[in-house]
């Protein structure tokens, strides 16, 4: 009977192997771990030598046949199987419980790594040493606690081989074994050289002084990447804020200063191309001032007007003369004619293509942003067992700090929460009479919000109409903040009437009623923002022809963010601070209240809104968010910490980045971009100021461009090609569409295909536990088999081997009785 080398079971006793077999030496020690299929499969052929064969599964008796109540497997004291000890070697055995979970398959494994490495450096391999020379794995017998010899066989080697590594590669290869802190420093003060080896070596000359200046420079460029790292760890906005705040309010609350965030990324990148091509070329060439400049009384912080009215901050400054020639703005409105077959920058063609390059650069990221958000969110194949994840696998080992293991407990406990909370959630059913309550509750809020609504709405239209039938002078500018006062007072009622009526619904999942509170508070802001476009761009355009229309677009834009951010600071000291201070004194309440994470996210919707409305009109509108979010940051993280408590029902706001991004892209980007697509193409420009000044529309400035390039010159000649064909042809721009909706579409079915193939994946991987499971009990009754039959042998062999033995006692007797005849 023959038995395969790459296996050492020692089940029972077998005879010896055949000459010409060798044994497997620690090089070849991957050849112990071969698939569970060619273990079946030897395995299989013994027994099949032997004259055993395996049962057939019977489905009506599991996963052990039907073979009777003496083949079947033991069951412990809490219902597991109990199996032998051949069994168990053999579990030991399989890839998926040596590969990467036991001690010595680790060190088995860094033992391999460091003989590739010595194999480099040109030392004499392993395989080439004689076999007398190399200790074998199967000296040792299984049944004698052979796990621990063979694991310190390999730990010997191991240190061997660290030994031959010079001391980079060593505290390279030491630092990436999944091992504990204890046996590395084990293994490396095992693997050092002694001292004295080291200075014989150094007089030797083997540690040359290029090997010391090598390692020298590996450990100076080593400690360089970790010092910039963390340097790049300090330099990330609000990162330690950031995560104490989703430690102790969770994600729901920490959505909102992540979203808050990024709206500062997008500002910040569309501030610079609006500097450098547009605000400060007309700074470094200011044209002539038309009349007296007024002088700065401090009420220009509010209304926006006054001095900053003469000042780059308003389209009016901004001339339509070319900069880059000795010429001055004429007073007469007519342009300065350049010279022939020269290309002057124009400040008309500079202002329409940087406003247009940096929202088409806003467009790409955004879309990009959103992209990735639902990557993020939506993740194609995301497991079901995110608690046993959370539980095992959140806690970060490299923390030593006391404040920050602290943080990264709140953190976690904070995740489970938010977990249990989700479950919970899925768990709960109403009846059907309680479904048709709720549903003629929700019925009746939605008609109130509505109606508050449209309330608000004809509030602000009459009010309009009003200030236009009754306009202002200079001296009292101070009556222009009365528009955005209402309006400002109108988007804060309105939201706290919202969460009264939301109180009437009683949602069960604090999600949902996020996302109807957000929703009811962006249809009455968009509705807002609506009737003051067309104020502006319809009633203001026609009332003010001898004035700069441009110019009073930008100022109420501009008043509009200071009294926006004026009333959410009232909102966050009297909403938040006051009404902690009241109920703890007056009410004797001790919880605090809850931040309003729906408020507040459409307040930066908001306020991002009005600041992409108002670019074209006064371009350093960026810069004031910039700021604005800043401050907001600050005071919205110490009102925060201060004044509010974790949200009393706790849940995961897994998709909330998605849906505030999406938000920003389509009502309020898109309703942007098609506001000032209609300023720039239908809308007269003011005939008294700004670089548009004798033009009929804005869009103009792109063809006198074009006619002034193809008097330029040949050189030049592609871009008016380019105009032509590609920008006013309408057919390349449907063909990019329809690429991009194809690319789209195939994007999608590639997921759904991607979704489908996981879903079979975890199936059959379903399926082999279950046929592992069936392979390992027919493994078990082919053993028991065994066991039986030997001891049955054992027995026949035992009562025959006594039989001889008495009869070779009772013969002598016997012949002696028989002697003794008469």
């Amino acid at each position: 009977m023959s038995q395969s080398p790459a296996f050492v079971l020692n089940v029972l006793e077998t005879p010896e192997d055949p000459e010409g077999s060798q044994e497997p030496s620690p090089y070849d020690e991957s050849e112990v771990h071969d698939s569970f299929h060619q273990l079946i499969q030897e395995q299989s052929r013994w027994v099949a030598e032997e004259g055993l064969e395996l049962q057939q599964r019977q489905p009506e008796t599991g996963a052990l046949g039907a073979s009777g109540s003496d083949h079947e497997t033991m069951l412990g004291p809490e219902g597991a199987p109990v199996y032998s000890m051949a069994t168990l070697r053999i579990l030991a055995s399989m890839p998926s419980r040596t590969i990467g979970r036991s001690r010595g398959a680790i060190i088995s494994q860094y033992y391999s790594r460091t003989v590739k490495l010595r194999r480099r450096a040109g030392r004499p391999q392993l395989r080439d040493m004689g076999r007398s020379a190399r200790p074998s794995l199967r000296l040792y017998d299984l049944e004698l606690d052979s796990a621990v010899l063979e694991e310190e066989e390999k730990r010997g080697l191991l240190v061997k081989e660290l030994q031959g590594l010079t001391a980079a590669q060593r505290d390279h290869m030491l630092r990436g074994m999944p091992l504990s802190l204890a046996e590395k420093r084990g293994l490396r003060e095992e693997s050092r050289p002694p001292r004295g080896k080291h200075r014989a070596q150094w007089h030797r000359g083997l540690l040359s002084c290029c090997d010391q200046l090598r390692d020298s420079c590996v450990l100076a460029s080593h400690n360089l990447g970790l010092a910039l790292l963390s340097g790049l760890q300090a330099l990330m906005p609000w990162h330690y804020a950031l995560k104490r705040i989703g430690g102790r309010f969770g994600s729901s609350v920490l959505s909102y200063f992540l979203f808050l965030k990024t709206l500062l990324a997008f500002n910040t990148l569309l501030l610079p191309p609006l500097l450098a091509f547009i605000v400060g070329v007309q700074a470094a060439f200011p044209p002539a001032p038309t009349g007296p400049v007024p002088a700065f009384t401090g009420l220009e912080l509010l209304t926006g007007g006054g001095y900053f009215t003469h000042s780059v901050m308003y389209y009016g400054y901004y001339s339509n003369a070319t900069l880059n020639q000795p010429c001055a703005s004429p007073l007469d409105g007519s342009q300065c004619t350049p010279e022939a077959g020269s290309l002057p920058y124009s400040m008309p063609l500079a202002y329409l293509f940087t406003l247009g390059a940096a929202f088409f650069i806003t467009c790409i990221t955004l879309v990009y942003s959103m992209s990735r958000s639902f990557g993020e969110s939506y993740r194609v194949g995301s497991t079901s067992g995110v608690h046993a994840i959370t539980v095992f696998c959140s806690w970060d080992y490299k923390v030593t700090q006391r404040w920050a293991t602290r943080l990264q407990h709140d953190n976690i406990r904070t995740q489970l929460k938010e977990l249990l909370a989700e479950w919970q959630s899925r768990q709960h059913r109403r009846s059907a009479c309680g479904q048709l309550r709720r549903v003629a509750v929700l019925g009746l809020v939605w008609l109130l919000c509505l109606g508050t609504t449209l309330g608000c709405t004809l509030a602000v239209y009459t009010f309009s109409e009003l200030m236009i039938k009754s306009p202002v002078s200079a001296e009292r500018e101070a009556v222009l903040l009365l528009l955005p006062l209402v309006v400002c007072l109108l988007n804060l009622g309105g939201p706290y009437l919202f969460r009264i009526l939301a109180a009437l619904e009683r949602h069960d999942s604090p999600v949902l009623e996020v996302y109807v509170a957000i929703c009811r508070n962006l249809i009455l802001k968009m509705v807002t923002l609506g009737i003051l476009c067309y104020h502006w761009l319809g009633r203001r355009v026609g009332t003010l022809k001898d004035q700069c229309w441009e110019n009073f677009v930008g100022q109420e834009l501009y008043r509009l963010m200071v009294m926006d951010f004026i009333f959410t600071l009232l909102d966050t000291l009297l909403g938040e601070l006051v009404w902690r201070l009241f109920s703890e004194k007056q009410l004797k309440r001790k919880g605090k209240p809850e931040f309003d994470i729906a408020g507040n996210v459409l307040e930066l919707i908001y306020g991002q809104t009005l600041t992409w409305l108002g670019v074209l009109f006064s371009p350093l509108l960026p810069a004031m968010q910039i700021i604005k979010l800043l401050l907001l940051f600050y005071i919205k993280k110490a009102s925060l910490m201060a004044n509010c408590q974790a949200p009393r029902r706790p849940w995961k706001a897994s998709h909330m980045s998605t849906v505030f991004i999406s938000l920003l892209c389509f009502p309020s980007f898109l309703g942007a971009a098609v506001f000032l697509c209609y300023a720039v193409w239908q809308v007269k420009p003011s005939s008294t100021c700004g670089p548009f000044r004798t033009l009929d529309t804005m869009y103009e400035a792109g063809k006198v461009w074009v006619r002034r390039l193809e008097k330029a010159g040949p050189r030049v000649s592609w871009l008016p090609w380019i105009h032509r064909y590609l920008v006013e042809d309408t057919f390349p721009i449907y063909l990019v569409s329809a690429l991009l909706l194809a690319v789209i579409y195939l994007n999608i079915q590639v997921v759904k295909g991607q979704r489908k193939v996981i879903c079979l994946l975890k199936e059959q991987i379903s399926n082999e536990g279950e046929d592992k499971i069936f392979l390992i009990n027919k493994l078990q009754r082919v053993y028991e088999r065994k066991e039986r039959s030997r001891s049955s042998r054992e027995a026949g062999q035992s009562q025959e081997l006594s039989v001889l033995t008495s009869g070779a006692n009772l013969g002598p007797v016997f012949s002696v009785k028989c002697g003794r005849g008469p």
